[in-house]
């Protein structure tokens, strides 16, 4: 079975810079699309960048396009997220979490509900 680890979090000053880190083992992750999301306390999960393996169109929430870059290794099997000017209203924990291939990454981020997932790792970005 797949299971996925996050890797990366910490904290961070408004316009500081993060980048997490989601590793796979048990199958192989070219088997799925792999997605990023988030949740405040007191706030729903929400999507933060999704992405279809070996597709060039990933998915980003409005809150984070232009700041924040998925990515895949598929040398390490991993998918990061690089995170830019972080803001404080990007502190939650965030997940990483999978979806059969049949969701390209807007579809996972925005419809899809993934039953594999990781711990989450917490990132916090404050003064």
């Amino acid at each position: 079975q797949l299971q996925l680890v996050e890797s990366g979090g910490g904290w961070a000053k408004p316009g500081e810079s993060l980048r997490l880190f989601c590793a796979g083992s048990g199958e192989n992750l070219d088997y799925y699309t792999i997605g990023w999301f988030r949740q405040a306390p007191g706030k729903e999960r929400e999507g933060v960048s999704c992405i279809r393996v070996f597709e060039d169109s990933p998915y980003y929430a409005d809150a984070v396009k232009g700041r924040f870059t998925i990515s895949r290794d598929n040398a390490k099997k991993t998918v990061a997220l690089q995170m830019d000017n972080l803001r404080p209203e990007d502190t939650g924990i965030y997940y990483c979490a999978a979806t059969p291939a049949l969701f390209n990454g807007r579809g996972m981020c925005l419809a899809s509900r993934p039953n594999i997932w990781g711990n989450g790792t917490l990132v916090t970005v404050s003064s």
